[in-house]
């Protein structure tokens, strides 16, 4: 893709300009002269772009006192004159006003999402909206499910198998799981022809699942590359032990936290040329956590290796997937995972994508974690033999597991049309119709205006799921949505940096781990905040008074950090120890495990995320300013603690 404005170069890349050549695809497949003549510009332009940036937010400025930063709009008007092209992006404001409108009417700042949206708040409360009017067609010997937003329109339900199998033969594939199964692939650029997919109820399920079927017999090493703690990996390492695996890890480099290359190639490296793969090479491509991006080139060294490649794909954009030459790379095995509707509901599931030519490698082994999606009143459908009671109990506990459980749970909407197009629904068992009128008594209804627009039909007749979330992005595109996450999370650091505590030395109140102002780094950041004696304030209850100001963020923990020399005075000040890897996870049987590393806050944009959500962070970090504020808000939080544990 060749940048639309390389010859641009005195608008220093805050047009967003050189997408593709920063994106580390290229740092691998061009050719020598091309990558040394285009590599030395696109290295300027990201140069000019960091320069541009720390010049033009709050130059010469540091703010001592909360009440002296500038208002939003004071903010909003500088912001756009450093970043002009940011009203390019003007269609997400858009679509947010339209689509998630529930962000604005709670005044939601919403920074701890991960993964890619299926649908919109409009989708979910239009399909609710006509559900109310469907006459139900089940028996009226089920309790109607509760009417809100929450309920999930499908579920999941889990099944154990054989993962093997399952890729291999696929199994019964109802109508809704192979229109979704279509729409993710479609969505992901991933062809059907190279690939198996199967569903899993979160994350943590799928790398189980590669962890359990893997043959760590013969090629017995797991390499992992993550800069934090992460539970999916670290049960996929539990369960990989447990079968033989010897388990190795990346180190990263203090302060920037880059990859200890040198160190990884030694890892990845073999003296012994041998046809057999040496093990699992676990690639996360982004960090979700300090939003750095790793080199795609990795995933190449390791094939050449012998190693299996496994791509977490869960910290990738929405769109990312179109710049990353998936037919170039070729993984053997690729995580993604996808929610509900961002900033209102963040369940839904995971999808484990195995190469074909891969899936003979795998051992025949018995594990759960893959799930079916099941249409909610299917769901619930219960044996005729059972009492009225029982029908009752039964439905009204699988109700309450859907709601409460929300690991367990999907939303969305799904059409279908007949062969010959005409625009009919019949209503099944489970299936939601947007278009029935007050009082319709057949099961025949038409569907037209709005649910016309809903519901889609493939060339074939096979029925299509509509996930208008993915459908927005895709109209949206790779670089309107990049551009404009670069923007937002470069002025947020940058901004950050600016708040000094009130004394003479000038203490920063935050500190950021990882890429600070960067051109080509992710959307999401970890930080701490430090009160003026230079004592971290607890993440976790930095997260929980950002919460009571209707600010969601999210706390991770740091580790495999590397000290060199310089650094060494350093290591006793900054790592902290923990005794345990993660609370509540004997229950899994997962061994417990001391480590050395930094409790962080973290903050991720999504694509509607807008320049108010960025400053509502800011002012909120800006209050710790005051020495006062921390201890009154622990004792405020204190007190209504104690309130509700005496009630």
């Amino acid at each position: 893709m060749q940048s639309p404005c390389l010859k641009e170069v005195t608008e220093v890349c805050l047009s967003g300009c050189c997408s593709s050549r920063s994106s580390p695809l290229f740092k691998s497949t061009a050719s020598h002269d091309t990558a040394s003549k285009s590599g030395s510009t696109s290295a300027a332009c990201r140069r000019d772009f960091a320069a541009k940036t720390s010049s033009s937010i709050f130059p010469n400025t540091q703010f001592t006192n909360h009440e002296s930063i500038p208002s939003l709009q004071k903010s909003f008007s500088d912001f756009t004159r450093a970043y002009p092209r940011y009203y390019e992006t003007a269609e997400v404001d858009q679509i947010r006003a339209q689509e998630y409108y529930h962000l604005t009417q709670s005044n939601h700042t919403c920074l701890d999402y991960i993964g890619i949206g299926l649908f919109s708040s409009s989708q979910l409360h239009k399909q609710e909206s006509s559900k109310q009017k469907v006459p139900s067609t089940s028996t009226s010997r089920l309790p109607s499910p509760p009417q809100n937003s929450d309920y999930p329109f499908f579920s999941i339900s889990y099944k154990t198998g054989n993962l093997k199998t399952e890729l291999l033969h696929g199994g019964h594939e109802s109508e809704l799981e192979s229109a979704m199964r279509r729409r993710i692939m479609r969505f992901l650029n991933i062809s059907e022809n190279d690939y198996s997919m199967v569903f899993t109820a979160n994350r943590t399920s799928a790398f189980k699942l590669v962890a359990e079927s893997y043959p760590y017999k013969t090629s017995r090493k797991l390499l992992s590359v993550y800069d934090y703690e992460s539970e999916a990996v670290e049960s996929m390492i539990n369960s990989s032990e447990k079968r033989g695996a010897q388990v190795m890890s990346a180190e990263f480099s203090w302060p920037r936290l880059r990859i200890q290359s040198e160190k990884l190639r030694k890892m990845i490296g073999s003296k012994k040329k041998k046809k057999k793969k040496r093990g699992v090479f676990v690639f996360p491509v982004h960090s979700r956590v300090t939003g750095s991006r790793y080199p795609y080139i990795w995933m190449t060294i390791a094939q050449e290796n012998g190693w299996h490649v496994l791509v977490d794909a869960c910290a990738l954009g929405p769109k990312d997937m179109d710049s990353f030459g998936l037919s170039l790379f070729q993984p053997d095995f690729l995580i993604s995972s996808f929610y509900k509707v961002y900033g209102e509901n963040p369940s839904g599931f995971a999808c484990l994508f195995v190469k074909k030519s891969a899936i003979p490698v795998l051992e025949a082994s018995t594990s759960t974690g893959i799930v079916n999606l099941v249409p909610a009143q299917e769901f619930l459908q219960i044996g005729g033999d059972s009492s009225d009671t029982e029908v009752e109990e039964i439905s009204r506990l699988r109700l309450q597991e859907d709601i409460l459980d929300i690991s367990r749970s999907f939303s969305g909407l799904i059409s279908n049309h007949s062969h010959r197009g005409t625009p009919t629904k019949r209503l099944e068992q489970g299936e939601l119709s947007d278009s029935a009128e007050d009082g319709a008594n057949s099961e025949e209804l038409e569907i037209s205006g709005e649910s016309e627009r809903l519901a889609k039909s493939s060339k074939n007749g096979n029925q299509e799921v509509v996930c208008r979330s993915l459908d927005q992005v895709d109209s949206l595109g790779l670089i309107l949505i990049t551009n404009r996450a670069r923007y937002l999370i470069n002025w947020l650091v940058s901004s950050l940096r600016k708040l000094k505590h009130p004394n003479s030395e000038g203490v920063p109140l935050v500190r950021i781990y990882g890429p600070k102002i960067k051109y080509d780094r992710g959307p999401a950041l970890a930080f701490n905040v430090f009160d003026w004696k230079g004592e971290k304030v607890e993440p976790v209850l930095v997260q929980k008074l950002a919460d009571r100001n209707n600010i969601s963020l999210s706390y991770g923990f740091l580790h495999h950090i590397w000290f060199s020399d310089k650094y060494a005075e350093e290591r006793g000040r900054v790592l902290e120890r923990r005794d345990s890897g993660a609370k509540g996870m004997a229950a899994n049987k997962l061994k417990a495990k001391s480590g050395s590393g930094i409790s962080v806050v973290t903050a991720a944009l999504g694509f509607v995320s807008n320049f108010e959500d960025i400053y509502r962070l800011w002012a909120f970090v800006a209050q710790f300013l005051d020495a006062d504020f921390v201890e009154k808000e622990r004792w405020r939080y204190t007190a209504l603690n104690q309130k509700t544990i005496e009630v």
